[in-house]
Formats: structure tokens, sequence, C-alpha cells
């Protein structure tokens, strides 16, 4: 403790040294207490977090989670009822303004880095493919929620910030995905994907250890899935 308040001393300017330390420890405390009460044993959840239906979150261990994000097992809409089950595996870091809403079923793995302003979700406000689609004279808010596959997040996944991941999607381990990108389909594991919609960059090659540029862009869409 000692050792963190002397650097949180070193970076501010002494007039206001006081007050930026006293309040960054004061939320690292509030913040430990909200993770503990949920049992997220070893976790920080950072000011203005909204955590939404804990039964069905379930989180390994040593989650750092900062401040206004919004993560969201969702049971009833206007009448509709689900049995969400997001799973968090150990090592998270998310920065500001993450947002998580399920219906269904989101997995992250270990160690995942993500970055601020994320939107991760499972499902959709109304229909617009298959049997039946939802009418644009009904509000949006009004439509119903309709699952639209499982987002299952590899370990060791770094996201950049302001990503967008629909399901239905899968991530593979290590994968990389660039700012402002748009993720529905397969990520290939040690990858580096970027684009709306999101094309595979390049690939991790163990034989040389080095990321090399893929010789055509691949969009995700045209990659095999073999979802839940």
């Amino acid at each position: 403790m000692i050792t963190t308040i002397l650097n949180m001393l070193r970076g501010e300017r002494l007039g206001i040294s006081p007050l930026a330390v006293g309040g960054r420890l004061l939320e690292r405390l509030l913040g430990r207490l909200h993770a503990r009460l949920l049992g997220w044993q070893g976790s920080y959840i950072g000011y203005g977090a909204r955590i939404i239906g804990s039964r069905a979150i379930s989180v390994k261990g040593r989650a750092y989670i900062n401040r206004d994000c919004w993560i969201e097992a969702v049971r009833q809409f206007r009448g509709q009822h689900f049995s969400p089950q997001i799973s968090i595996g150990r090592g998270l870091s998310v920065s500001d303004r993450l947002h998580l809403s399920c219906v269904g079923r989101v997995d992250i793995g270990d160690d995942c880095l993500l970055g601020s302003g994320i939107y991760i979700s499972d499902h959709n406000h109304g229909s617009y493919s298959g049997g039946e689609h939802s009418s644009p004279d009904v509000a949006p808010v009004d439509r119903a929620l309709v699952f639209a596959g499982a987002v299952v997040i590899g370990s060791r996944v770094w996201i950049g910030d302001n990503v967008v991941i629909i399901g239905p999607a899968r991530i593979g381990d290590g994968a990389v995905i660039g700012a402002h990108s748009i993720v529905k389909g397969d990520v290939p594991a040690r990858s580096v994907v970027v684009g709306a919609p999101a094309n595979v960059r390049k690939l991790f090659n163990t034989s040389n250890g080095r990321w090399e540029t893929v010789e055509r862009k691949t969009s995700l869409s045209k990659l095999k899935m073999n979802h839940d």
C-alpha cells in the first residue's frame, strides 16, 4: 500500500497530490468492496459501474473493471424470460465504459485486455432476417429481444477501443481486435483483425515468432463458422 501511495504522489503536482491520492485510494477501496460483495475474489469494480443479474455472472478471479461499465445478464424484458450466463476468466482487465449485455451466453477467457467504449452483445432489438421480421412501425424499444448467437472470447485476447462484437462470434486465443472494428463471426486464434466489418490482416507465425501480413484481406463472414 505504501508503495502504491508513493507512486501516485510521484505522478501528481504537489498542490493537488493529497486530494488526488486520497480520492484514488477511496475509490480503490470501494471498488474492491463492491467486487467482494459480489463474490469476485481479488477483483475491482470502478466508480459508476453497474452489474445487473449477478447470479448469472461468474468470475474466476482478479478482474479489473473500470469506471462506468455496464454488465447485464438480462433475465426479463417486456414479458420475455431468458436464462443468461456470463462467464469471465481470470485476469480480465477492462478500461472505461464497457457495455456487455447477454440473454444467452457470453464467455470471456483468461488474461484478456479490453479498451474503452466496447459493446458486446449476443442479441438484437428485433428480428431483421429469417422467418419473422420486426415491423419498423414498432418503436425499437418495444421490439422483442432476439438471441443472435453466443459470444465466445478466448484467452489472452486484446480488444481495442470502441469495438462492437455481436453474436454469433467466436474469437480465438491470442487474437487482437483493432480499434473501431465490428466483429461478427469467427476470428482465428493469433490473428489481427481490423475494420467495419472486420477483416483478417495478420497472422502469427509460430515458426519465426512474427506477425505476418496476409496476402489478401479475409472477411470473417467467409470463414467457416461452428458455433454452439
